[in-house]
């Protein structure tokens, strides 16, 4: 819990993160990360509290069997991104889109993906990787439409027309930036995750900045 205490691990053996965020006041989140089971609470807690909220969520990933390996979920690794985006460009693009690489990236705090049409390169904020598939294919698809159409005009808008999440991706997206510029959320996790600290759950955003593309 503390500096210099014996470092905690899940039952099974999965180190656990604690990190407490001036952010934060009255929600707790948990969440996989990299293999690390992440427990973000107040910065205002007291040790006991601590004790008492990483227990019951750690209990609470263990019932609800979340994922600890990385990568667990579809199109988590960057392989599996481009076998993904080879997927989505097909269906949508009429395979027109071939990126030379599709990677995750973890610098990118201020856009969801980003793309280089001279290159033809694609990457994406790692900070997706706990959102919805349908979400994430929203952004990859995106930026496979970039290296089709470089702005965002009305051809580019076409080109996903035909995705039937488009819209329903974008308000999600845009409602996580509302919240984080207001400071309702600090961490990368899953809303199924996240407790507020009366007992009440509290579905809290994504920290990755606007939604813009």
């Amino acid at each position: 819990m503390g500096a210099g205490s014996v470092p905690l691990t899940t039952a099974d053996g999965a180190p656990v993160e604690v990190r407490r965020s001036a952010r934060r006041r009255r929600t707790v989140a948990a969440f996989w990360e990299n293999g690390t089971a992440v427990v973000a609470i107040p910065a205002h807690f007291s040790g006991a509290q601590e004790r008492e909220w990483v227990d019951r969520m750690l209990e609470k990933l263990r019932r609800q069997g979340t994922r600890r390996r990385a990568g667990a979920r579809k199109g988590r690794t960057d392989a599996a991104l481009a076998a993904r985006a080879a997927e989505l460009s097909a269906t949508y693009l009429g395979g027109r889109a071939v990126p030379a690489s599709v990677r995750w990236v973890t610098n990118q705090n201020s856009r969801w993906g980003s793309a280089t049409p001279s290159e033809g390169t694609i990457r994406l904020s790692h900070k997706l990787q706990q959102m919805p598939q349908w979400v994430i294919d929203y952004v990859l698809l995106h930026e496979l439409a970039h290296l089709l159409v470089a702005a965002h005009n009305a051809a580019f808008w076409r080109l996903l027309a035909a995705y039937p999440e488009t819209e329903r991706a974008k308000a999600f997206l845009e409602g996580v930036s509302f919240a984080t510029a207001r400071g309702l959320a600090a961490d990368n996790s899953d809303a199924d995750d996240v407790l507020d600290a009366g007992g009440d759950m509290d579905a809290e955003a994504d920290e990755a900045g606007t939604a813009a593309c």
